[in-house]
């Protein structure tokens, strides 16, 4: 029996369509840039958000109809929610899904029991995969939910929460491995700290250090290839958070010798709760060449937390995949959809509504920064910027030849500097408004 037996596959119909369950812009195999935009974007379905929430808030409890679930968190309603996922991801014609351990298997008395679990449950993952062609992107360890982690996993002052968190990940990682996860993320939801009076903060950074040096070596044990993300996110549920943004990320890799292993897996609520746009976030990753995926939503700039709300604005999309396209691309990461339906959206229908906007959004922002990318109009302005970098004493600087005395003859013999350009920020941002229309 089909858990959406209304709806259909959800078709490209083009942008003067009124159709709500159909694709305005995402068109997965139209060319941009010389890449289908299926390839550009490589969607993904978040399976918590999607098929684990059920619309709670601090003030109630869940009111969303689910007419599949039974209520229970047995292992059977676990594998029929895999059937129903699937379903819907078809039905929605997305590529990928990202899943935690505990989203998609309930845990049992005791370790043995909860990998058993997940065996059970990874066996439906697969046979659904293999029915549809659907690829996981990514999975991850919830380190986060149960109690034992109430001082942080790799971060707490228990080792025995270190060891379970091990043990915990390892599992996961041969979860991702058998179903040819692309990608393995680490999100530190507990891992930071609430008041530096009971922390030493400088043996848990060195102990998160070497719980990924550990994940490093078994991921080359087993023989996993995919790429391991690191999510920066600054607060939420502890005061302060050892991943705070995509700054300290890449300073923390580089100072515990683990860049060479791990990318930044970026997500836009994070990035505005940290104090910075997407944007910045992304191009401060893109730079340093660790850019790996993206989790894209929106935050409410009204309300000072996680909100996960789906992306709808089209100006936040452009400046995304003005980044990626820039880089060359994500994969083999995505654009996973780390996004809940608001709490008043409580009925089956509205996960589609909700992804079908969120991919056309992301569609319409591709097309716009690849027309803003070919008339060259931000990159010849900022190349003309910087044109005093690109010879004499700037490009002597820039090569390393400069010395500080060679800097004070220059402007001993100059006498002071030229001025430059005006920066024009206007101009550009009117420019910019001429592509989104």
């Amino acid at each position: 029996m089909p858990a959406f037996p209304d709806i259909d596959k959800i078709r490209y119909d083009g942008p003067d369509s009124k159709n709500p369950l159909a694709f305005h812009h995402y068109n997965p195999d139209e060319k941009v840039e010389g890449k289908t935009m299926k390839e550009h974007l490589r969607f993904s379905v978040a399976y918590w958000h999607t098929f684990r929430g059920m619309g709670n808030d601090p003030f109630g409890p869940g009111c969303a109809l689910r007419p599949w679930e039974d209520g229970t968190d047995s292992v059977d309603m676990a594998i029929k929610r895999v059937r129903v996922a699937f379903e819907f991801m078809e039905k929605l014609g997305v590529p990928y899904y990202c899943f935690h351990d505990r989203d998609v298997s309930p845990e049992g008395a005791n370790l043995k029991e909860t990998n058993a679990n997940l065996d059970r449950v990874a066996k439906a993952l697969k046979e659904e995969q293999q029915r549809t062609g659907i690829k996981l992107l990514w999975g991850t360890a919830n380190l986060f939910s149960n109690p034992r982690y109430v001082h942080g996993a790799a971060t707490s002052c228990n080792a025995d929460a270190f060891a379970f968190a091990g043990a915990q990940v390892k599992k996961c990682l041969e979860i991702t491995k058998e179903l040819g996860g692309e990608n393995y993320v680490f999100w530190g939801g507990r891992e930071g700290y609430s008041n530096l009076y009971n922390t030493d903060m400088k043996r848990e950074l060195d102990h998160l250090a070497k719980f990924f040096h550990l994940a490093v070596a078994y991921k080359k044990k087993i023989g996993f290839t995919g790429q391991f993300l690191i999510e920066p996110k600054p607060k939420e549920p502890t005061v302060h958070q050892y991943d705070f943004d995509a700054a300290n990320v890449i300073a923390f890799l580089r100072g515990y010798d683990l860049a060479k292993d791990f990318k930044l897996n970026i997500e836009t609520n994070h990035a505005t709760l940290a104090g910075h746009t997407m944007m910045h976030e992304l191009a401060y990753a893109a730079a340093a060449g660790l850019l790996g995926s993206i989790d894209a939503n929106r935050g409410d700039l009204l309300l000072g937390w996680d909100t996960d709300q789906f992306p709808t604005d089209i100006y936040l999309t452009t400046q995304c995949m003005l980044v990626i396209l820039g880089q060359g691309g994500l994969a083999p990461g995505g654009v996973n959809f780390d996004a809940k339906v608001r709490r008043e959206s409580f009925e089956p229908v509205d996960l589609f509504h909700a992804h079908i906007g969120g991919m056309d959004t992301f569609a319409w922002g591709l097309k716009i920064a690849a027309k803003i990318r070919a008339e060259s109009v931000l990159k010849d302005f900022v190349k003309d910027r910087y044109k005093s970098w690109d010879a004499g004493i700037g490009q002597q600087i820039e090569s390393g030849k400069a010395t500080f005395e060679d800097l004070e003859k220059y402007m001993l013999e100059k006498g002071n500097i030229t001025p430059n350009v005006s920066g024009r920020q206007e101009m550009l941002e009117n420019v910019v408004n001429r592509y989104v229309r």
